[in-house]
């Protein structure tokens, strides 16, 4: 049989419970407050069929636009592909659809009739932001900003302990620059020379 396209195949591991993880689902998942702007990530748990999101939207992050009832609104962004054909190569023949409108019927027209060729075909090479709505069981607070809320509450401490003392600083990030070098002290050189082979000895066991 051939392979199934529905949208739930090829999900057997990815929409899986962890190890150890499966059971009940912890009270946090429906007390959890998400507010408009937040961080979230999609994580799809198998267990609620319910508000389940497409398996493209596992694993991605996106930012709460709507809240309702039960589910919660994600902006996530989804990039388009470009698909480059090549007929000579790849195509020796192209079924192509002719619609006849005397005969009112569908007919197959080899490429031999028609000769053209594609380059590129571009579908879509911009970025589309997708609106979804998801059950607050398929949703988990994003840490990606966390670092960068950590650092600016850091960098406005330095600023006011700065102005109190009547000094302007820079909290700008740096890179970090090359090891300062250094002298090795109490070194001892020992030459190394090799021993000339000796047949006879190896013969014996050797030395």
């Amino acid at each position: 049989m051939p392979a199934g396209h529905g949208l739930r195949s090829r999900t057997r591991d990815l929409f899986a419970r962890p190890f150890r993880k499966k059971g009940y689902i912890p009270l946090t998942t429906y007390l959890r407050c998400y507010k408009i702007g937040d961080s979230v990530d999609v994580k799809v748990n198998g267990a609620v069929h319910k508000g389940m999101p497409h398996k493209f939207y596992h694993g991605r992050t996106g930012r709460v636009w709507n809240v309702t009832k039960r589910a919660i609104g994600v902006e996530v962004n989804k990039q388009a592909f470009t698909y480059r054909l090549d007929l000579y190569r790849q195509l020796a023949f192209c079924l192509i659809l002719v619609s006849c409108v005397n005969l009112k019927e569908t007919v197959r027209v080899s490429i031999c009739d028609y000769v053209f060729v594609i380059d590129e075909f571009e579908v879509g090479n911009r970025i589309i932001r997708k609106r979804i709505h998801v059950r607050v069981e398929h949703l988990l607070p994003s840490r990606c900003a966390e670092e960068f809320r950590l650092r600016k509450k850091k960098n406005d401490q330095l600023k006011a302990e700065a102005k109190a003392k009547g000094e302007v600083i820079s909290t700008k990030r740096q890179p970090e620059g090359p090891k300062p070098g250094f002298m090795v002290e109490g070194a001892t050189l020992e030459t190394v020379t090799p021993i000339p082979y000796d047949v006879v000895n190896d013969l014996k066991g050797g030395y």
